[in-house]
């Protein structure tokens, strides 16, 4: 129960369709699992309620909440819900994404249109979302923020707007940790690695017309570690230590989920 009493919001607790977990729900579900309140949100009403269907079934405790992270009064909206919900927001955490399924491409054949609807997801909507819950956090003097960037930030990567905006994810989070560390507030980055989740492996193969056993073995070979992607539950158990007391005094830090690739040489 390392987050008894604690309020998390989560921001992307759907998913894409596809086999598995993603990221949001297995860290919703396992926010619920160690003691918070969790607010689950996603564009995908629906979706989202399949997770809090799941946190419910096993006893623990969540609401959903409709909010495109492109609308930033719909965010401010979400943190409204939490504080009415429960009164406090101690986590915030931020897991929405999009790379091909948003029409990112590479350098020329990206459009205008696919490059600003590629920024307006992945990065406009969670600095929006921690504008909106830092005045709660500030006040209540304690809170801690995870983002979700990627591994493709630091390494090589082909499109255009997921790396440009995940890169971006480090900086802010960086800029908000020092900014709001006197307030008692942390702020800490993710970067996962090849994970096998449906965003990640059923988008690639429809996207390039292979099945997902193609794509599963083409990403596992590139893994250093066991020679197989990480898991949802892999970034959700990183999210849970950051956004944990157990993190107390960590706060600024970009944390690669990513079996070793960050590491490899040659």
């Amino acid at each position: 129960m390392r987050l008894k009493d604690k309020v998390a919001i989560v921001v992307g607790a759907g998913q894409s369709p596809g086999e598995g977990t993603g990221n949001g729900r297995a860290t919703a579900l396992t926010f619920a699992r160690e003691g918070a309140k969790v607010l689950c949100v996603d564009r995908d009403l629906e979706s989202a309620q399949e997770t809090v269907k799941m946190i419910t079934d096993g006893d623990g405790y969540a609401e959903g909440f409709r909010a495109d992270v492109t609308r930033s009064d719909q965010l401010k909206d979400m943190v409204e819900e939490a504080q009415r919900l429960w009164g406090r927001i101690d986590i915030l955490h931020n897991n929405v994404g999009v790379s091909l399924a948003g029409g990112d491409a590479e350098l020329l054949e990206i459009t205008d249109e696919a490059f600003d609807r590629c920024v307006a997801i992945n990065l406009r909507g969670t600095i929006m979302a921690c504008k909106h819950v830092i005045p709660v956090m500030r006040r209540q003097k304690s809170g801690a923020i995870v983002n979700i960037s990627s591994m493709a930030a630091i390494t090589t990567y082909p499109y255009v707007a997921y790396k440009a905006t995940k890169s971006a994810m480090i900086a802010f989070t960086e800029q908000l940790a020092y900014q709001n560390a006197r307030y008692g507030v942390r702020a800490n980055v993710i970067l996962p690695g090849l994970m096998n989740t449906p965003m990640a492996v059923d988008t690639r193969a429809r996207t390039f017309k292979k099945s997902r056993a193609e794509v599963e073995a083409e990403r596992d070979a590139k893994v250093p570690l066991r020679g197989k992607m990480g898991t949802a539950r892999d970034v959700a158990n990183a999210a849970l230590f950051l956004a944990s007391d157990e993190a107390n005094f960590i706060t600024g830090v970009t944390l690669p989920v990513d079996g070793g690739a960050s590491v490899q040489t040659g």
